[in-house]
């Protein structure tokens, strides 16, 4: 496995960016094959997850912004939805097992190349206990959420945007149809 680590690493030293003929910007490229190496943004999901009037913070033990407040999010895998994605960052996070309510926001970040997908979500089990990214968990009273303390920006705009939407009923976000949950299924070809 390092062996192919290493040779994959060694091979993307020899890219170089320049414009590939058709696009309109730079991107990493082979020299010797044109073979282009497209960069693109991260998709983070996450939950608000709220009890009543209380919301579950994780104190993060990881950097960035190790020490600070942060709701239960990260990186989405592969092989997973964005919603098995926010459980499983909740689980990992904050060992809480949650229901999700819907889609509450959608942050685009493109000073870090980060799409953000956060759910409204509520506690489907009692219970939570910091996991291995998180120092503490805790439920804050909306009068009690430590804001000078909150690890990103985009932390700050879910809460804001709970707090927008909280009793009322979220817009309906379409998703993958119910016959393909997963979205595995190719279309029919037309005839």
């Amino acid at each position: 496995m390092n062996s192919q680590r290493f040779a994959v690493t060694d091979l993307m030293t020899r890219f170089i960016r320049q414009i590939p003929e058709g696009d309109d910007r730079e991107r990493l490229m082979c020299p010797d094959c044109g073979h282009v190496a497209y960069e693109n943004p991260k998709v983070v999901v996450g939950s608000v997850v709220a009890e009543g009037d209380h919301i579950l913070l994780c104190r993060r033990a990881i950097q960035p912004r190790a020490g600070f407040w942060t709701i239960p999010a990260g990186y989405m895998e592969l092989g997973e939805t964005a919603e098995e994605g926010a459980a499983r960052e909740a689980w990992e996070e904050a060992r809480v097992r949650i229901a999700l309510d819907g889609v509450l926001a959608v942050y685009s970040i493109a000073r870090i190349g980060q799409v953000q997908v956060i759910f409204r979500a509520r506690f489907a089990e009692p219970g939570f206990a910091p996991g291995p990214e998180s120092l503490e968990v805790a439920r804050f009273h909306w009068s009690e959420i430590p804001w000078e303390e909150l690890a990103f920006p985009s932390v700050h705009w879910a809460l804001k945007a709970w707090r927008d939407s909280a009793h009322g009923a979220l817009p309906a976000a379409a998703l993958n149809p119910q016959e393909d949950r997963r979205g595995v299924h190719r279309l029919p070809v037309a005839s």
